[in-house]
């Protein structure tokens, strides 16, 4: 297919070139190069917070319900064009094509999830303590100008968890996506437009992320700041946030644990896990990484996994025959290297894996690593790619103490058929999402969202639309 290079929306405008040049977007899955980025300057940021500024207004006093008219028919444009915009996704981003036309259409659920709720955010009256005060009223209110960041593994799904609450609560957006995979999310963008969204309410920009970031958190103009990403990123835009008091979403990085209990079925959770684990490469921040096992069923678990790893089909994503596609860059190869080399000289076994696949592109093979020491990289910090560790354990208390042992606290796992062990692994696995027994712990209506240093605040579901509104009280005296 040929590839809809990104272009920067600005206003009631396309921009696809500034004097500021553009940078170069490559096929995961051969290394070469398909088109190129625009990178905003300081006039298109400048114009970007002028556009959503004048548009903020008109869109905040447009009824309810009007508001979700134009956004619902932006997600039946979504579902329309979902072919065309996963096989676009797959191109820039790599990952198989069922799982890019399943993230486009989850982003549309999505979509419409969080406008339904927006139409429906009652105001909450209060009853007066006191005889001279007539009504009391709790409203929610929407925050204002929103800058929103996102980053590549998942170009459909992240912006519309952000758009889709934003625009839904009333509010005005500049959207900046990773410049790697910014076609998917214009065409989103080009989704709200044909819908009528009135112009102005929703701006793209693409560029040099610190510059963009920095001069649109310390805008006056901007009131909420959302972030996908890194933690060491996140922090950094956190402090700027907080430094100009903006209030700020962030969804940062995990590490997630996964115990296995005694009666659990081996073979079937090592089936699950498998598909888990290396879905879109292992690069989701959910991702199961830390898998551990009872000692009684370790061995039958270990080979169960071992062989469906081996078992996945690598490819590029474009092929449907695809399980396994690349990563999103060199940097991301050589990075997987660097933890597998550490995991080694720490003590680790080499169950499969370890070792980039010789074909053009950025593949590397899908990995597992068997009872690394503590201090091995892979064991503190988020591989962020198609590495599993397994490790054993006896008792649960202890492998509920390894599994919160880390800083990370995003998503965690249990499998058990023992309903006492289940209520132990939901009450004390220390996480924003907990699944038992399954992997499936993100659903359009659900908040995601981390503890620790994993994130602050929630997308998705109804506490993810409330974290672009504001409360306002309103008492009348008579």
């Amino acid at each position: 297919m040929n590839y809809p290079c990104a272009a920067m929306r600005i206003g009631a405008q396309w921009v696809e070139h500034t004097a500021h040049g553009s940078r170069a977007v490559l096929d995961p899955a051969s290394g070469e190069e398909i088109g190129r980025t625009p990178i905003a300057g300081p006039e298109q940021i400048a114009a970007a917070l002028d556009a959503a500024g004048g548009a903020f207004d008109g869109w905040r006093r447009m009824l309810a319900i009007e508001r979700f008219r134009i956004i619902a028919r932006a997600s039946t444009l979504l579902r329309e064009r979902a072919p065309a915009i996963a096989a676009t996704l797959t191109l820039e981003q790599g990952k198989p094509i069922a799982e890019a036309l399943r993230e486009v259409t989850i982003a549309a659920d999505i979509i419409d999830f969080l406008a339904e709720e927006a139409k429906r955010l009652a105001a909450r009256g209060v009853p007066p303590r006191s005889p001279g005060i007539a009504s009391q009223t709790v409203q929610r209110i929407p925050v204002g100008l929103v800058a929103a960041f996102t980053p590549w593994n998942f170009p459909a799904n992240l912006p519309a968890r952000k758009l889709g609450a934003a625009l839904a609560a009333g509010c005005s957006v500049i959207i900046k996506p990773d410049e790697q995979t910014a076609s998917t999310c214009m065409a989103i963008v080009q989704c709200y437009i044909d819908a009528g969204l009135p112009a102005g309410v929703l701006n793209m920009l693409t560029g040099r992320p610190a510059e963009i970031s920095q001069a649109l958190i310390e805008s006056p103009a901007i009131a909420k700041v959302s972030f996908t990403g890194s933690i060491a990123v996140g922090r950094q835009l956190g402090e700027l946030a907080a430094r100009h008091g903006k209030r700020y979403t962030a969804e940062l990085g995990g590490h997630a644990p996964v115990i296995v209990c005694a009666d659990a079925d081996p073979q079937a959770v090592a089936r699950m896990s498998v598909a888990a684990k290396y879905r879109n490469a292992g690069q989701v921040c959910a991702s199961p990484i830390r898998f551990l096992v009872h000692r009684s069923r370790y061995a039958e678990f270990r080979d169960a996994f071992v062989a469906g790893a081996q078992a996945l089909r690598v490819g590029p994503g474009s092929d449907a025959a695809t399980q396994l596609g690349p990563v999103i860059g060199e940097h991301r190869v050589q990075e997987m290297q660097a933890f597998v080399d550490d995991a080694l000289a720490h003590g680790a076994r080499l169950l499969c894996g370890g070792q980039r696949i010789d074909r053009p592109g950025f593949f590397y093979a899908a990995t597992v690593l068997e009872q690394p020491a503590a201090e091995a990289r892979v064991q503190r910090e988020e591989p962020f790619g198609p590495i599993a560790v397994l490790d054993v354990f006896d008792d649960l208390d202890d492998a509920l103490a390894r599994a919160n042992a880390l800083p990370y606290g995003l998503a965690a796992y249990g499998f058990t058929h023992d309903l006492k062990s289940a209520h132990r692994l939901a009450d004390e696995l220390q996480a924003g999402m907990v699944g038992i027994n399954h992997f499936g712990i993100s659903q359009p209506e659900t908040p995601f969202g981390g503890v620790k240093a994993s994130g602050i605040g929630h997308e998705s579901g109804l506490e993810g639309l409330l974290g672009y509104t504001d409360v306002r009280l309103v008492s009348v005296a008579v």
